[in-house]
């Protein structure tokens, strides 16, 4: 387990083991690649950023990965892989979230993309990112370097 402060300084515990904090957690976040380029959606006022959300009622946090993905990119997932779980404590709420590995077949162009504006295709990802103004703050906490670290060195 590794436990940090987030960009918002809140204290975050991760794990690449299997759901430690929840079986049923309420929040997914999706690292989508596209063939050889990571897939990314621009919210609207974040910024650049891995999809994901709410899981809604009566779905599973995997079916809202796909969902999520779907919804922000118009994406089609053709295969996700669970990779860890991590625990907020937030100043106002505390959140359980999946994350996921999604490798994403096909682009299909949506009516809407909900908050975002759709999908961003990118070679490869900053080095910098955690100054970019261009990425969102949830792209600048160690979650997702320890992830994309993770995905590297298992050749996921």
């Amino acid at each position: 387990m590794e436990t940090f402060n987030d960009y918002y300084n809140n204290a975050v515990t991760f794990s690449f083991s299997d759901h430690p904090f929840s079986k049923e957690p309420k929040h997914v976040l999706v690292i989508t690649r596209m063939k050889d380029q990571w897939l990314l959606t621009h919210h609207k006022t974040r910024g650049l950023e891995f999809p994901g959300g709410k899981v809604e009622k009566g779905e599973t946090a995997t079916e809202a990965a796909i969902r999520e993905v779907r919804e922000e990119t118009g994406g089609e997932v053709d295969h996700l892989l669970y990779l860890g779980q991590y625990y907020v404590d937030g100043k106002a709420d505390q959140i359980v979230k999946n994350l996921y590995l999604a490798d994403v077949g096909q682009l299909i162009e949506q009516g809407t993309y909900f908050e975002t504006h759709g999908p961003v295709l990118v070679g490869r990802l900053p080095k910098e990112m955690k100054t970019d103004e261009r990425y969102s703050f949830i792209m600048k906490d160690e979650v997702i370097a320890l992830a994309l670290k993770f995905i590297e060195e298992n050749k996921l």
